[in-house]
């Protein structure tokens, strides 16, 4: 039987998921996933005093290197109702999908019927929780993976009685409409409206949009959206740049959203005149008098060429190396071509 991981197990696979375990851990956040998200009658009397989160992951082993999970409790008009919320943060569909959350869902149920004594179990009325099944995804490919379990099934158009069945809630990132995030005004859907950005210069210009809404923050919800910048931060810019923003953060509070926009631009502003500089340091240093106006140029995509490699050395992708130092596509997939080589 698949073991089930522990607190403090191994990390998930993908960098993104710890910034959003971390901000859906907490149930005031969560209860904005459901009200915002799932345009269901019922997800509208849950209070936050009715969920319990689970300290508990029941990612198999087979997975463990991809995704990470969520587990709330519900008491629900008297009925148990378990929301398993998995974490699939890649770049492309996983069509297993219905199979994997079957796995993982009756790994919840073995553990609860183990754990429950038997003369419980043997009473008439007694019932197996509810779950609830949801995959939160942020690819920029469509999600195509079957909505239901019995889709998943050969011969489901033939013994639609007789097949087990079951569907999953789906937060898709970027299919929301931006001006329904911006609306929202909450912690989750600032969230979604940043994570759709890849270029460091657009990811300002969405704060600077939000910075209203976040200075109406209290300092425990605006915690949690510098936590999860940071760590879409260590994903899409290189280590100095990070690094350095990083500090920023660490000293702001609601009311210093300006600070950050500035020191973030400056921030961007530095790492380009500094890559510039030392290219045309190399390139005056390589090239005669004549030759200064063609070897600053040299020197300016030299320059640009060392940020790509330090940031494809950092495990940024290509399309956002693209935009920091403004190469083509093709340059750049040589450089990591060669890097890799």
């Amino acid at each position: 039987m698949p073991e089930q991981k522990k607190t403090g197990a191994k990390p998930p696979h993908h960098p993104h998921d710890k910034g959003y375990k971390q901000l859906l851990t907490n149930k005031k956040t969560f209860l904005e996933l459901l009200h915002t998200f799932v345009q269901e009658g019922w997800v509208q009397e849950i209070a936050e005093d009715d969920l319990i989160l689970v300290n508990k992951s029941y990612i198999l082993q087979d997975f463990s290197e991809k995704e990470a999970d969520i587990v709330y409790r519900l008491r629900f008009r008297s009925t148990e109702i378990i929301f398993y919320v998995l974490l699939e943060l890649q770049s492309t569909v996983d069509r297993t999908m219905p199979f994997r959350l079957l796995q993982y869902m009756v790994e919840i149920w073995r553990d609860i019927y183990n754990n429950t004594p038997e003369k419980d179990r043997d009473q008439k009325d007694y019932r197996l929780p509810a779950i609830i099944p949801a995959v939160l995804y942020n690819g920029e490919g469509s999600w195509t993976a079957s909505p239901s379990f019995r889709e998943y099934q050969s011969g489901q158009e033939r013994f639609p009685r007789y097949l087990l069945d079951f569907s999953y809630i789906l937060f898709d990132v970027i299919r929301y409409d931006e001006e329904d995030l911006y609306r929202a005004a909450n912690v989750i859907a600032s969230v979604f409206y940043l994570d759709r950005v890849i270029d460091p210069r657009e990811l300002v210009k969405r704060i600077k949009v939000l910075a209203d809404m976040l200075k109406e923050m209290a300092p425990e919800q605006f915690r949690q959206v510098v936590v999860w910048l940071k760590n879409l931060i260590k994903r899409k810019l290189p280590k100095p740049l990070r690094e350095e923003i990083d500090r920023v953060l660490e000293q702001t509070g609601p009311q210093e959203v300006e600070k950050v926009i500035t020191n973030i631009e400056r921030a961007l502003d530095q790492m380009q005149e500094q890559a510039l500089l030392e290219g045309e340091k190399r390139g005056k240093t390589e090239g005669k008098i004549e030759g200064k106006i063609e070897g600053k140029i040299e020197g300016k995509i030299e320059g640009k060429i060392e940020v790509a490699r330090t940031a494809l050395w950092e495990g940024l992708d290509i399309d956002v190396v693209c935009k920091i130092t403004g190469l083509s596509k093709e340059t750049v997939t040589k450089l990591k071509n060669t890097l890799e080589n």
